[in-house]
């Protein structure tokens, strides 16, 4: 076992268990105290607890915390999670510790669908929608091109991703080259680096339910992760249905992929980053990788989005963020591991 005090005779200690339900929730409410204006964090308490209650004590606290900010930390908790876990099914599905969620092409789909819907001056959830459907879109049209080799073969897959993703970037390119320049083209430019900023309830009730479907989808087959990143000769001997089984965690990461990047844009770093760091506290076992994975991942994305609203007078791009972040500290991880 990697860490005594997280797992002990092959489970989770209770104070594991305590701590990565914990985790995001204590840095959520502590990220809700700030912004540009400072709100305490008893008031902070108080204004989620009026959600139930009704009894609003300050009503400017209140707007600020439920209106406001709380919209974001639950998109960043979805989005976070959501994307760490993706990202960690496919770097075990190809066995490879560079994989992202957006290896087969989703997140560039799911852009031409956003920047399509921008043109057109869909609404923010018509905007959603149409970019969820491009997203999907994309990776059937990864599959289906992958379809057309008889072995199976995951590289064929990954190369036949590389295809669609150099496709719909060129498709994205033109959109953004007939778009007003004027008006268009920066909120195509700003929504394509990412951001909480419109995050509102309506747009999670939207986009999170694919998400959490995903979500619970690999963490009740984590376990056969483990068996799909065995060699072939020895993942066929365990007795699984190795197609179904790659076909079904695909399509949960790619709902999962989608469905984030249809919400707030394109968010780098996360489901490559995090699932290292799971590693090194947990070891390789996905049985405990995708749970911590999933606290981390939303942990983190609570924290890149508090910093893209408070650093500067202007609100940063989150993928901006994540890559300034990310890079120095995955630089790091390959000094300090064998992911070479």
């Amino acid at each position: 076992m990697k860490n005594n005090c997280l797992l002990k005779k092959g489970h989770f200690t209770p104070l594991a268990i305590i701590v990565m339900f914990a985790l995001p929730v204590i840095i959520g409410m502590i990220c809700m105290c700030v912004g540009r204006m400072e709100v305490p964090l008893s008031d902070v308490v108080k204004s989620i607890a009026a959600i139930f209650t009704g009894q609003k004590n300050n009503i400017q606290n209140y707007s600020i915390i439920v209106n406001l900010r709380l919209p974001r930390i639950l998109m960043a908790i979805i989005v976070g999670a959501g994307l760490t876990c993706a990202g960690n099914t496919f770097q075990s599905l190809f066995s490879n510790p560079l994989a992202t969620p957006d290896i087969l092409g989703v997140t560039s789909g799911t852009c031409v669908g956003a920047i399509l819907a921008i043109i057109l001056s869909c609404s923010i959830l018509e905007t959603q929608l149409i970019a969820l459907v491009f997203g999907l879109a994309s990776v059937a049209f990864t599959i289906r091109i992958a379809g057309k080799n008889k072995s199976g073969s995951m590289v064929y897959l990954v190369l036949a991703g590389v295809i669609a993703s150099s496709l719909f970037n060129a498709i994205g390119s033109l959109l953004k080259y007939t778009a007003d320049p004027q008006d268009k083209l920066p909120e195509i430019t700003y929504w394509l680096m990412g951001s909480f900023t419109s995050a509102t309830y309506h747009k999670i009730l939207i986009g999170s339910p694919f998400i959490l479907i995903g979500i619970a989808i690999i963490y009740l087959l984590r376990w056969r992760l483990n068996i799909l990143a065995l060699s072939e000769d020895e993942a066929k001997a365990s007795g699984i249905d190795l197609k179904k089984t790659r076909i079904i965690f695909i399509l949960a990461s790619t709902i999962i992929t989608a469905s984030a990047v249809s919400m707030c844009g394109q968010v780098g770093w996360i489901g490559l980053l995090i699932p290292h760091c799971a590693r090194m506290l947990v070891g390789s076992n996905n049985r405990y990788v995708v749970p911590v994975s999933i606290s981390l991942g939303a942990s983190f994305m609570i924290l890149i989005d508090t910093l893209s609203r408070t650093l500067s007078v202007i609100e940063l791009p989150l993928s901006v963020l994540t890559a300034i972040i990310g890079a120095p500290v995955f630089i790091s991880l390959l000094n300090r591991s064998n992911l070479r």
